[in-house]
């Protein structure tokens, strides 16, 4: 689907305006204020009694100490810093560069260089990075680090909408909705290039849920080798592989103060119970986690069970 155009007023995800193959949605203004942001929080524990993992973050906790993940913040929404992005869980290091001017892309490159670097490493080390942002574009870093490495990954993406958008069928021309065809050697080409990125063929991309299409997102899709299959039906699509997790892909029912929420979708539990089967087949080698939500929504506690299940690669 086509999200907010990137301007002045909305690339801060804080002030984005989606626009949806239906109808458009404008966020309520109170909600929109930046100075209304928390200061930076990450949150261990879940709300309530929901997952009932208390002793699962504890044993994930001991997996990192013990070096089989490194959870790397990336506190970002394209090339905007968002230094008090609330994350459901606790970093071991984080990626806040300086900028330098030039075009979005430009500046993301700039950004993507040092989380490839970053996981280049840590996957040199046999470690699984888990990284954390504020929208998908973090995936060109994290992809092009695997490369670096030597692991040319299979992607499995959980993701509420396509994400294969071109700076020709984005009728909005967001560029959080480009990154799966950027992936595949599509679309805007500025920050692949800059990093090195090799397209990742079609044939061993899988693209979980994605309900919420714009109509040039679904004719590519039919044409493509891309898979798509719903939340419970991801089938083992051998190794190495880069997880992705828009959260936006769980039903706002459940998960309240979504960025670009799509109508219906999975409960909370089924993409957790999904997350686990992938993550179970032991062959993951890195995790991306878009976190898509408001600051104050409460959605970094309702995703501590998710994440911990994420965390949990290795």
């Amino acid at each position: 689907m086509s999200r907010p155009a990137h301007s002045s007023f909305s690339r801060c995800p804080l002030r984005a305006l989606r626009l949806s193959s239906s109808r458009r949605r404008l966020a309520s203004a109170s909600a929109l204020k930046t100075s209304s942001i928390p200061p930076v929080r990450s949150f261990m524990q879940p709300s309530g009694c929901l997952f009932r993992i208390g002793s699962r973050l504890a044993a994930c906790q001991s997996r990192r100490e013990t070096g089989g993940v490194t959870v790397i913040a990336v506190p970002f929404h394209l090339d905007d810093h968002l230094p008090d992005l609330e994350l459901p869980l606790a970093a071991d290091r984080t990626i806040a560069p300086d900028l330098p001017p030039g075009t979005p892309w430009e500046r993301m490159a700039v950004l993507y260089e040092e989380v490839a670097e970053a996981v280049a490493d840590d996957a040199r080390a046999g470690r699984v990075p888990v990284v954390l942002s504020g929208d998908c574009t973090t995936s060109l870093g994290v992809v092009a680090g695997l490369q670096r490495a030597g692991r040319d990954p299979r992607v499995v993406w959980f993701d509420g909408h396509g994400d294969v958008q071109t700076p020709q069928t984005s009728t909005s021309g967001y560029l959080g909705g480009f990154p799966v065809r950027q992936l595949v050697g599509g679309s805007d080409r500025t920050a692949p290039e800059r990093l090195g990125l090799r397209p990742v063929p079609e044939r061993d991309v899988v693209l979980v849920d994605a309900r919420d299409l714009d109509p040039p997102e679904a004719e590519y899709l039919a044409r493509s080798g891309i898979r798509r299959v719903p939340v419970d039906r991801v089938a083992d699509v051998g190794e190495p592989v880069y997880l992705h997790v828009d959260v936006d892909v769980t039903s706002p029912d459940d998960l309240p103060g979504l960025l670009f929420p799509a109508t219906g979708g999975p409960s909370l539990t089924a993409v957790t119970d999904a997350v686990r089967g992938v993550v179970a087949r032991r062959g993951v080698a890195a995790v991306g986690i878009a976190c898509t939500y408001r600051q104050g929504s409460g959605a970094a506690r309702l995703l501590a069970g998710l994440v911990e299940e994420l965390s949990a690669a290795q």
